[in-house]
C-alpha cells in the first residue's frame, strides 16, 4: 500500500572542508525547488567548523573583526541563508536544511517553525533532555523557535528563508562541544557589539552525557518519518554545478 505521507527527498552529503560550498548547495536546492525542478528536499548533514553570519552581521561596523575572530579560532566565516545573528557549527553538531515548495510561503511560516522545532524538541526529549521550544534570555542568535534545555541553555536554533514559490528551514543541533562554541562566540559577539550571556550555550551531551551524532540522527529521522515519507536521494549534478557558482557569494570577508 502506498504511503499517504508527502515525500521528502533525503540527502546526507556533507562538505565539512568547504563550509561556503555546503551553504551554496542548500541555496541551489532552494532555487530548484522554487522553480519546480526539484521535489521537497531535506539535507541532514555534519558540518565542519563554521561561523555562520547573517546579513545583519555583515552590515555591522564590527563585521570584519568578527570574521577575523572566527578565523583565529579555526572557524570559517560563511554568510548564512537564514537566521538573525551569528551562530556556529562544528564537528559535534548536526545541521538540517529543508526546502519545500510553497505557493504562499509567508502564510505558512509559523506552521513550518512549529513542525521542525517540535520535531527537534521531541527528538531531544526521547534522548532524556528536558527540551522545550522557546528563546532563552541572553542566548546567541536569539529566536522564538530555539530549542532549549530546562529553559536555561540553547541546544538548537531554527531559522527560515522565504523565496517566491518555496521556503527553506535551517537548523543546527549542538550535540557536544559547547565550550568550543562559547570560546568562539565571545569574541565574535564582542566584535559585533551584541550583548548576550555565554552561559546559555549548551549541548545535548551536557544534559544527558555521551550520546553521539549517530544516535541523535537516528532518533531525529525516525521522528521526521512520522510526517514525511523519507526517500534517500543523491545530489543532482546540476545542483553541484550551481553550488559551485554560488560558493564565492557565501564566503564572508576577504582573506
Amino acid at each position: 500500500m502506498a504511503s499517504a505521507l508527502p515525500k521528502l527527498a533525503l540527502l546526507r552529503d556533507s562538505f565539512p572542508d568547504r563550509p561556503a560550498f555546503g551553504t551554496a548547495v542548500s541555496e541551489a536546492i532552494l532555487g530548484r525547488v522554487a522553480d519546480g525542478e526539484q521535489a521537497a528536499t531535506l539535507r541532514l548533514h555534519r558540518p565542519g567548523a563554521e561561523l555562520a553570519l547573517s546579513k545583519q552581521d555583515a552590515a555591522a561596523p564590527g563585521f570584519d573583526a568578527a570574521v577575523a575572530a572566527g578565523r583565529a579560532a579555526g572557524f570559517e566565516p560563511v554568510l548564512r541563508l537564514a537566521g538573525g545573528r551569528a551562530a556556529a557549527f562544528h564537528e559535534q553538531t548536526i545541521a538540517l536544511a529543508m526546502a519545500t515548495p510553497e505557493p504562499d510561503a509567508a502564510r505558512t511560516t509559523r506552521d513550518r517553525f512549529v513542525s521542525i522545532a517540535g520535531a527537534v524538541a521531541e527528538t531531544l526529549r526521547s534522548l532524556g533532555v528536558d527540551a522545550r521550544v522557546g528563546e532563552v534570555p541572553g542566548e546567541y542568535c536569539p529566536g522564538a523557535w530555539s530549542v532549549n534545555a530546562r529553559g536555561a541553555v540553547k541546544l538548537a536554533g531554527i531559522g527560515q528563508r522565504l523565496v517566491s514559490g518555496a521556503a527553506h528551514v535551517g537548523g543546527v543541533i549542538v550535540v557536544g562541544g559547547s565550550g568550543r562554541l562559547r570560546e568562539l562566540l565571545v569574541p565574535v559577539y564582542d566584535a559585533l557589539g551584541l550583548e548576550w550571556d555565554p552561559a546559555t550555550v549548551g549541548s545535548v551531551e551536557d544534559e544527558v552525557g555521551p550520546v553521539g551524532l549517530d544516535a541523535v540522527e537516528e532518533v531525529l529521522l525516525a521522528r521526521l518519518a512520522r510526517d514525511w515519507e523519507l526517500v534517500p536521494a543523491r545530489l543532482d549534478p546540476d545542483v553541484l554545478a550551481l553550488a559551485g557558482e554560488l560558493e564565492a557569494t557565501r564566503m564572508a570577508g576577504a582573506r
